[in-house]
């Protein structure tokens, strides 16, 4: 390789940001914390850091997962063992004035996992919680000081999690990835209030008892019962080997 002079390429650093969903009180919700320092001091922002010299991508994701959340990461298509969660790469930013503290390019990560304590700040957070993800992408002030207007998520976040978002939803159309918001164990009925919170829309039970049943490789009866959600008894199932729908759970029109 002919030689080169690596001051003449601009610095710029690489971080991770992730896109941490689960499904708490019926509703989706994604976990933010409050930035500790500069730049956006005070601001919510997803969890994330830079990506240190001898870490790859994956890596770095799953040690921020760890110290924000105290999960352990698991690659697509791979079982989850024990307080595991669902982890693949979203996308990547780069538009120059994305940070202002220098150039600095954001590979984004989503990850899901059933319903999360609650979660615990770390590195340069202030503070973190969970929050619904329709008050965050619709900027409520819920979010924000009280002795300041209601401000939007720090960088870009906001545009990062409308993202991470979207390809949940269009996921659990045609893949098992749904299951990754439950228990290794759960009730049909459990797995539609997963899709009605992710869908944002109310599902008929019988309909969708009926298609979740039906579909080649997508659950698995594990032979119990449960009376958890009150009532009759409700049979239990995990999830299946299918990693891909045939037919898809198509999401209602709106």
């Amino acid at each position: 390789m002919s030689p080169y002079d690596p001051s003449a390429f601009p610095p710029f650093a690489v971080t991770v940001d992730l896109v941490v969903l689960t499904v708490r009180r019926h509703a989706l919700c994604a976990l933010v914390v409050r930035r500790g320092e500069q730049p956006y001091q005070g601001r919510w922002a997803l969890p994330g850091g830079f990506v240190r010299p001898e870490e790859d991508l994956g890596a770095a994701a799953a040690r921020e997962l760890a110290e924000e959340t105290g999960l352990c990461a698991h690659e697509p298509g791979t079982p989850s063992i024990g307080n595991g969660a669902h982890l693949e790469q979203l996308a990547t930013y780069g538009d120059p004035e994305r940070d202002p503290r220098m150039r600095v390019v954001s590979v984004a990560y989503l990850v899901l996992a059933p319903d999360l304590p609650a979660p615990r700040a770390g590195g340069d957070a202030h503070s973190a919680r969970w929050a619904t993800v329709e008050a965050l992408l619709g900027q409520e002030g819920e979010y924000s000081r009280e002795d300041e207007p209601p401000a939007p998520l720090a960088f870009d976040h906001a545009q990062i999690l409308a993202d991470g978002v979207e390809r949940a939803r269009s996921k659990i159309e045609y893949s098992s990835l749904a299951t990754a918001f439950c228990p290794p164990e759960f009730t049909v009925g459990e797995l539609r209030r997963v899709y009605e919170a992710v869908w944002g829309v109310a599902l008929d039970p019988r309909n969708f008892h009926r298609k979740v049943t039906g579909t080649p490789g997508f659950l698995v009866p594990s032979g119990g019962t449960t009376t958890r959600q009150g009532g009759r008894p409700a049979q239990l199932f995990r999830a299946g080997g299918a990693t891909l729908l045939n037919p898809p759970m198509l999401r209602p029109e709106v």
